[in-house]
């Protein structure tokens, strides 16, 4: 059986089409999966777990029922569900890993990330990165009331798409969005591991390196916003596939 690696599925309410592929996928194809992991953002925003959300409500209930099949769910967090907690983690079945994490796949050591940290040429989204992991200004932000949390997510994503259309003006987006390869190497090389998958860039690749003389793998997971997107792994390999 495979193990199924997706991320970046951004999910919400104005994209309902998308959910439903989600849940057609965790009833059908992941049914048969040795595991699933999910490399963050799964949602398009997550301002803590006493959001009543529908499109919330329904993935729990989908990924609970996959872990009742005998299918174990594991999740990083990313960029956008990073305040999501053990609380919607239980009632979704699922286990939270750390950023990053190291698993055995098929006897081999693979290195798991959601992907932003990489982007170290992004210099605004990492330092809007170090306040937000902040405990203090986590705990702060999950004592407002859900309403003003709410328009706090709404703002950030306009901010996002501020940010993102200035780089596109001045023809830096690809790179600075991108991952640093100092960034990819040095991560590879202080964990001693040949192989990292992650998502975060939405470039879906499988990319081949050498690093210290070592051959490395580098896989990108690619995003849900148009269709969806998984990796495969078995012990024949691994495959990008579009759902």
């Amino acid at each position: 059986m495979p193990t199924l690696f997706i991320s970046d599925l951004h999910l919400d309410a104005e994209r309902p089409q998308i959910t439903g592929l989600f849940e057609r996928f965790l009833r059908d194809q992941a049914r048969s999966a040795e595991a699933l992991y999910i490399l963050g953002d799964l949602f398009e925003a997550w301002v803590g777990d006493d959001d009543p959300s529908e499109t919330g409500a329904r993935v729990a209930a989908g990924l609970g029922a996959l872990r009742e099949a005998g299918v174990p769910v594991y999740f990083i967090r990313g960029n956008r569900d990073f305040l999501l907690g053990l609380d919607y983690a239980r009632r979704a079945g699922m286990t939270i890993l750390p950023d990053p994490a190291v698993v055995m796949l098929y006897g081999r050591p693979t290195l798991l990330m959601h992907g932003d940290t990489l982007c170290t040429d992004d210099v605004a989204y990492q330092h809007f990165r170090v306040q937000t992991r902040n405990p203090q200004w986590q705990a702060e932000f999950l004592a407002q009331p859900l309403a003003a949390r709410l328009a706090f997510a709404q703002q950030a994503r306009a901010a996002s798409q501020a940010h993102q259309s200035g780089l596109q003006s001045q023809g830096t987006m690809e790179a600075i969005t991108d991952v640093a390869p100092a960034t990819v190497e040095g991560t590879l090389a202080q964990f001693g591991i040949d192989t990292l998958i992650h998502g975060h860039t939405h470039r879906p690749a499988v990319h081949e390196l050498e690093i210290a003389g070592t051959p490395c793998r580098r896989i990108v997971l690619g995003d849900w916003y148009e269709q969806g997107s998984v990796l495969r792994i078995d012990a024949t390999g691994a495959r990008l596939e579009v759902l």
